[in-house]
């Protein structure tokens, strides 16, 4: 790979995807992380609500969901810590 090099119209960020290749994914993996939305909008995280915001059952369900054990004894801030974590 060359710096700078233009990967062409099938690559939107020539930059990113030099970056991820030399990490070591392959062309494939970084041209569809270099191609994402995401990646060009600068922003991470979806739309939800941050955590703080849900309620202690909807967080409760949620660590449920993946798997987070001792769950029943977590205060509300202990499931957020947990869910970001996890």
């Amino acid at each position: 790979m060359v710096p700078g090099h233009n990967h062409g119209s099938q690559i939107k960020d020539d930059e990113q995807y030099e970056a991820l290749r030399r990490k070591g994914l392959s062309k494939e993996k970084a041209a569809r992380i270099a191609n994402s939305d995401r990646s060009s909008s600068g922003r991470k995280g979806g739309h939800a609500q941050p955590y703080e915001d849900w309620s202690k059952q909807e967080l409760y369900q949620q660590a449920r969901k993946v798997g987070i054990n001792n769950r029943s004894k977590m205060t509300k801030r202990e499931l957020i810590n947990a869910l970001r974590n996890h």
